[in-house]
């Protein structure tokens, strides 16, 4: 005896399925890749490139400034959620320092706050209100006179 299997005929049926399948595949993955990139994306880096580039001369020349200054930042959170800002030029504390600070969630998904400090014993400089549970990024602006440092920092 022979056992012969014998095969079904490829139909119009088949291909039907098949590429039925694959583009719904394809498409689903697009779906749930375009729904992780929207819901994700906290907006645009700058809104004009060209306004922006007309300026890169003048933010290289503050950064050169900046550099000159010689300051030393240390940016850390505190066991109660506070944000220490200790600047040092030569190891030593810099004294009469203005902040300038905004507090934003890196994605966008809370409101940009201002963040206020006041003196600590340390020299250093320590936030009034504490860091909200999550990640954080946090600008600093640092005058002392007509010197000026900016910072952008994430806080943990």
């Amino acid at each position: 005896m022979t056992d012969k299997h014998e095969r079904k005929p490829f139909t119009g049926r088949h291909a039907a399925m098949i590429l039925i399948a694959f583009f719904g595949v394809v498409i689903s993955v697009n779906i749930v890749m375009a729904s992780f990139a929207l819901s994700t994306f906290g907006g645009t880096v700058v809104d004009n490139s060209y306004v922006a580039s007309q300026h890169y001369n003048e933010w290289l020349a503050r950064a050169d400034a900046q550099d000159r200054l010689g300051w030393d930042k240390r940016v850390e959170v505190d066991e109660s959620r506070h944000v220490r800002l200790i600047v040092r030029k030569d190891g030593a504390p810099v004294e009469g320092l203005r902040t300038v600070a905004t507090l934003r969630h890196p994605l966008g998904r809370a409101p940009a706050r201002a963040m206020r400090f006041v003196p600590a014993a340390d020299g250093g400089l320590r936030s009034v209100e504490a860091l909200p549970a999550g990640r954080w990024q946090i600008d600093l602006a640092v005058h002392r006179g007509a010197d000026e440092a900016r910072y952008r920092i994430d806080l943990k």
